[in-house]
């Protein structure tokens, strides 16, 4: 596999990554106010929201989630991305290469279609929701790689394992979509992404997730540093690269579980931030993670924005415009690159 290189940190990497970061922050202010002014009353519900109840509601209940929403799905699936490429040594290693995509959407198709089957199915799907079902079905994705694999111990057999169970649950779900043709139109709203429904409640478990995730990656970034001079270099530095692996791929996982259960499959972010981070500096994965994960969010945040403004008061799906922008730019980059002479 091609490795991800990673320079050693410098007195001007470290100053580069922090000016990265600065930005990247005040970014994320600008694009905030930017959400909570977007809509079809424009800046004017935030200009009346202190004396009017129906501004406040559209501005808090409405606007600020789902801005808030957007860039935490971001941070999660840039900070999976970064984490997926560091482990699998591939620039081309995205989020949902272990299954999760597929195992989410197959658990929202049986979702909508339990729903009205049985007043029992009802009830229990009133209570885990098909956001639950989205996280369930991620998470069973993800389990039955593992499974496949035979632990974390070959990259290569868990890289496999997941483009096997990804293809045959995304089969299933297909079939699911056959059998209850009523749910395609709900189907095809989350497999595009949308962050138009995410709520405070996504916001929290989203945020506990980003947090729990960073930490864990944050921990564990000297085995993806090892992992990019060989195994067998790492293994003789000492590094206990089994339980490290274990421990990058449950925060993966829950990170890509945790985004794709509130906003759907939301395609190339996870892809891109790294690639970004890399174009602008060259860290070791302690700060690259942390850089990925704060372009991701930076990115589907913008991402979003743009979608609910192009065709206002009509919204073009989040997951088009960021397939349609991400693979421009990887294309662009892959150029850039095999014109250089060098690799991706």
């Amino acid at each position: 596999m091609t490795s991800v290189p990673m320079d050693l940190p410098t007195g001007s990497a470290t100053r580069r990554a922090a000016w990265c970061a600065a930005w990247l922050l005040l970014a994320s202010a600008v694009l905030t106010v930017c959400g909570a002014s977007v809509g079809s009353t424009g800046f004017d519900s935030v200009l009346r929201m202190h004396g009017d109840p129906v501004a406040w509601q559209i501005v808090w209940d409405i606007r600020l989630p789902r801005t808030l929403g957007a860039w935490l799905a971001g941070a999660l699936l840039g900070l999976s991305g970064a984490v997926a490429q560091g482990l699998f040594r591939n620039p081309l290693a995205d989020p949902y290469l272990l299954g999760s995509a597929s195992g989410a959407a197959l658990g929202g198709a049986v979702a909508m279609a339990m729903f009205g089957v049985s007043p029992v199915a009802a009830q229990w799907l009133a209570r885990i929701g098909i956001t639950g079902m989205a996280f369930l079905g991620a998470a069973g994705a993800v389990v039955l790689t593992l499974i496949l694999a035979r632990g974390v111990q070959h990259t290569l057999r868990l890289l496999l394992a997941g483009v096997i169970v990804g293809v045959v649950l995304g089969a299933m779900r297909d079939l699911v979509e056959l059998a209850s043709p009523d749910i395609l139109q709900a189907m095809q709203a989350f497999i595009l992404g949308s962050t138009a429904f995410v709520g405070w409640m996504a916001c929290g478990l989203m945020a506990v997730a980003w947090a729990l995730c960073s930490a864990v990656a944050w921990m564990l970034a000297r085995a993806l540093d090892g992992l990019t001079l060989g195994e067998a270099t790492a293994a003789s530095l000492g590094l206990p690269l089994l339980p490290m692996r274990a421990g990058l791929v449950a925060a993966m996982a829950l990170a890509t579980g945790a985004a794709v259960a509130q906003t759907g499959l939301i395609a190339f972010v996870g892809l891109a931030a790294p690639h970004l981070v890399r174009s602008i500096v060259r860290v070791t994965h302690e700060r690259h993670i942390v850089l990925s994960s704060l372009m991701g969010a930076v990115l589907l945040l913008a991402a979003d924005i743009l979608a609910r403004w192009l065709l206002a008061p009509q919204e073009l799906p989040v997951g088009v415009l960021t397939a349609a922008l991400g693979g421009t730019y990887l294309l662009w980059l892959m150029h850039r690159r095999t014109a250089q002479g060098g690799a991706l």
